[in-house]
This record gives C-alpha cells, sequence and structure tokens, in this order.
C-alpha cells in the first residue's frame, strides 16, 4: 500500500448531490461494509447498525418523507412534530462556523442559480436530500440510545470509512443529517427497534459528472489554522 492511494481516496470523497441510475452490486456494498466495520470503537462496542434501502422500500421511504416535507411548508406549525433526537448543529451560531456555513450554503444555491428570495427553488434543493439525490442506494445509520456521547464519535470513524471505501470502487456518498428530523417516519419504516435512535443517512450510487452541482467542492481552512504544535 501506498500513501497516494489512501490519500487519493480521502481526497476524493466530496458530498455528491446527483447521481445516476446505474446499480451498486451488492457485493460491493457487502464489501464496503466488511471494510468499514474495521473502524475503531471505544472498547470494541461497535455500536452502528445499518438499513440498506433499494428498490420499493427506497421509493417507499422517499415519498412518505417528501410528503411530510411538503405538509411542513404548507403548514409550519407542522415542523413541531418532526425533531432531532439530538442536536447535531448548536442552538446558537458563532464565528467561525456560521461564516463557513453560509459560504457552504451561498456558495451551493449560487451554482445552481438560486436566490434569497427563491422560496420554491430552496425547498425544491432541500427535498433533493430526501430523494437520496437520485442514488439507487440509501443508508439509514441508528444506535441504540442505551449508548453515550463516545458512540457518535465511534460512528464517525465508520461513517468516513463507508464513504473511503465507496471511493476506492469508484463509487461516491453523500452523508445526510438532513433526514433526522424525520425520525418518526424512517425508523417504523425501516424496522429499527424502540430503543433505536437514528443517527443520519447517506446516499450512495455512481455520481453524475455531468450535473452541475457536483461541480461545487468545499474549501478546507489551511491545516496552520486548526492546530497547536506543542514542544
Amino acid at each position: 500500500m501506498t500513501a497516494s492511494v489512501v490519500d487519493d481516496a480521502i481526497s476524493s470523497r466530496m458530498s455528491v448531490r446527483a447521481f445516476t441510475g446505474q446499480s451498486v452490486a451488492r457485493t460491493d456494498m457487502e464489501a464496503i461494509l466488511q471494510v468499514a466495520s474495521r473502524a475503531p470503537s471505544g472498547t470494541n462496542c461497535q455500536p452502528w447498525k445499518v438499513y440498506v434501502l433499494q428498490g420499493d422500500s427506497r421509493t417507499g421511504l422517499v415519498d412518505k418523507v417528501c410528503a411530510a416535507h411538503d405538509a411542513i411548508r404548507a403548514n409550519p406549525a407542522l415542523a413541531a412534530e418532526y425533531q432531532e433526537e439530538y442536536d447535531y448543529y448548536p442552538g446558537q451560531w458563532v464565528s467561525p462556523y456560521i461564516d463557513r456555513r453560509r459560504e457552504n450554503g451561498w456558495g451551493l444555491y449560487g451554482l445552481l442559480g438560486i436566490g434569497k428570495a427563491d422560496k420554491d427553488k430552496m425547498h425544491a434543493q432541500h427535498q433533493r436530500n430526501f430523494r437520496f439525490f437520485d442514488a439507487p442506494v440509501g443508508l439509514m445509520f441508528t444506535v441504540d440510545k442505551v449508548m453515550g456521547r463516545g458512540s457518535l464519535v465511534d460512528y464517525g470513524a465508520f461513517l468516513q470509512s463507508i464513504m473511503v471505501a465507496a471511493r476506492g470502487r469508484g463509487l461516491h456518498t453523500c452523508p445526510q443529517a438532513a433526514w433526522n428530523g424525520f425520525a418518526k417516519i424512517i425508523l417504523p419504516h425501516i424496522g429499527a427497534g424502540e430503543g433505536e435512535m437514528l443517527v443520519c443517512g447517506m446516499s450512495l450510487g455512481y455520481a453524475d459528472v455531468q450535473a452541475p452541482v457536483n461541480g461545487f467542492h468545499t474549501p478546507r481552512v489551511p491545516v496552520a489554522e486548526f492546530t497547536h504544535w506543542l514542544d
């Protein structure tokens, strides 16, 4: 193994927001999950639970969540019925994180020609999340509620391992916390147990390289900005 192989897999990973309809072989998905299972976890708890949606199961979930998303648009009061079980984002944003968030959001919308006043287009683009960006495979990840916060750290390593292993097979992904608010729809649909909490979703498939949205690449701050060297 050379560093360049690993580096290329990590560096070429991006959040793809347009996929082709090309199917993904089950053998590839099983291999990806097998490799990712080597991710580290505290005392080897391996807290991850994975649900793979394809075909009718995928379509059914898309229809249910998109209908709920549209209903909230028509009646914002309904949003109170759909709450995340854990805070993915802060209750109050501060710099530099709010600055990076805005740069990301308006960079993406700007590329797509969506302005601040284009509420219909914003809604449609946000709903692309709930269509798995047309990827043929949707993944849902849960964790037992009895587990502590550390399991979410473990999950980060597991999710990154999936995404890197996917790149090694020519596939792309998009990790999605957008699904979290619709857990009350998703968990029964996938057959999750009462003690499970939705961690996030993920789209997986082959990138549509012709789609303008996939020309959007998020910047990264330089190493010197987030690293402190202590002698």
